[in-house]
């Protein structure tokens, strides 16, 4: 199963339509397996892509590059991808999955810090330099990683760029820069670089997930209280890693995503 084969229904962007910068030229096709609770999980990413979820009842004009997870090794598409677009859709909010390109895949030539990174740039530039065709406010675009995507989410919110203005590809002239970020049992990254100019951060994970992912996620907290930087945690006690969005939750995490349209609405991102 290759191309869009997790997401019959929607339309897939091609970050680069010429190909990705760097990309390996004999990976082969995307492939998706199909996991022991029915996951789509894809691997083998060399042509880095979007899949846009544009509500037909528009109630605000916010936008999310929703940022799967799976060790930089695959994708898991549906509770950390499509499933959480569809959610933010349902609710007037523009979604877009990205599928990035994986660093730790068997014999992958990637990085996190060079492909994976630039992919999710490459991916909020696009949104921005369309968000007139989109009907999104430029200064209203965030992410919410989930896992690797959590860590790949980090970095892109501490390593963004202005873009350049004198740029052959206009895409290349948008600011990367997420307006803000939700980071959701995120990988650990040593000294992040978070500092004042930090967006905004939504902050969430299982007290059961691993030890150094519940002390990297309080640590991210405090640095930004630190850097007086608008941030709310939520720990969920006795949950692990990996909950995502699924229907088989319980107990309080289940209202994770209510709660982040509920910090959205705080912040006044969108409209009560």
């Amino acid at each position: 199963m290759a191309g869009a084969a997790d997401a019959p229904d929607a339309q897939v962007l091609l970050l680069w339509p010429g190909g990705a910068p760097g990309a390996m030229a004999d990976g082969g096709a995307e492939t998706v397996r199909i996991g022991d609770q029915g996951d789509h999980i894809v691997s083998n990413v060399h042509q880095p892509s979007l899949t846009p979820y544009l509500p037909k009842a528009r109630s605000t004009r916010a936008a999310v590059i929703v940022v799967p997870g799976g060790g930089h090794r695959e994708l898991w598409t549906d509770h950390e991808g499509h499933d959480v677009a569809r959610f933010l859709n349902q609710r007037g909010i523009a979604a877009f999955m990205l599928k990035y390109r994986l660093a730790r895949a068997p014999d992958s030539k990637y990085s996190i810090e060079g492909d994976a990174l630039n992919d999710l740039r490459r991916a909020i530039r696009t949104v921005r330099s369309r968000s007139a065709q989109w009907s999104i406010d430029a200064d209203k675009i965030g992410i919410i990683g989930f896992s690797a995507g959590g860590q790949l989410a980090l970095l892109g919110a501490t390593r963004a760029d202005a873009g350049d203005p004198s740029a052959q590809d206009p895409i290349d002239r948008a600011s990367s820069r997420p307006d803000f970020a939700a980071l959701v049992y995120p990988g650990v990254w040593p000294d992040p670089g978070i500092t004042a100019g930090t967006p905004p951060m939504f902050l969430l994970c299982g007290s059961d997930d691993r030890p150094q992912v519940v002390t990297g996620i309080t640590q991210i907290f405090l640095a930004l209280r630190e850097a007086k930087v608008p941030a709310e945690l939520h720990l969920y006690d006795g949950v692990p890693h990996g909950f995502g969005l699924r229907a088989t939750n319980t107990g309080p995490v289940t209202h994770w995503p209510v709660q982040f349209v509920e910090w959205m609405q705080a912040r006044k991102i969108i409209a009560p």
